[in-house]
């Protein structure tokens, strides 16, 4: 059913990348990889674009803006040695990554390291770096938050002692001593 809906929007000829997407993340829920290529391809020679995600980080007189998968930051090594730290410190209290929200044909190894690499992960750690020891972390996502970096961010808000604020695409999220604001429901 949810192809059919799908493919009938497809047919209005939409220029919003979300029909698209749709039907690609449907197809890979159904491990249909065929399908999600052809959708992608499509996509290519409409020259329809999704929007990558991001999180916007405002330390007060600074402030930077985080793509997901981004690589390039000046501080690039500090980043990823924090992120690092902060995952062997999740693990040893039982963090195992949920990487159902990764919709690409890849090993798991893979789908974790997509995860790693998320704009909210990327602009935290950018901000437990820099930011004045015990302030508030203040984020602001495109996208919603998927819910591994939900869990993530409840455990680094527990590991660092620090609030995080999160505003993804549909609300606020508070997070504090490991619970968030939204009670688990987003």
């Amino acid at each position: 059913m949810a192809v059919r809906i799908a493919d009938h929007l497809l047919n209005l000829k939409p220029e919003d990348p979300s029909s698209f997407i749709l039907l690609s993340n449907i197809y890979a829920g159904a491990g249909m990889w065929e399908n999600v290529s052809k959708v992608r391809k499509l996509m290519a020679v409409m020259e329809v674009k999704k929007e990558p995600g991001y999180s916007c980080i405002d330390l007060g007189k600074e402030g930077h803006v985080f793509y997901a998968g981004e690589t390039s930051h000046p501080m690039k090594d500090e980043i990823i040695g924090l992120m690092r730290e902060l995952d062997a410190e999740m693990r040893k209290r039982g963090y195992a990554p949920d990487t159902s929200s990764v919709l690409h044909d890849m090993d798991q190894q893979e789908k974790e390291r997509q995860l790693f690499w998320h704009s909210e992960r990327l602009a935290v750690a950018y901000g437990l770096l820099k930011a004045v020891p015990g302030t508030i972390i203040r984020i602001v996502k495109n996208l919603r938050v998927c819910g591994d970096c939900h869990t993530v961010l409840k455990l680094i808000s527990t590991i660092t002692n620090r609030e995080i604020y999160v505003r993804d695409a549909k609300r606020y999220h508070h997070f504090k001593d490991g619970n968030c604001s939204c009670n688990d429901f987003w």
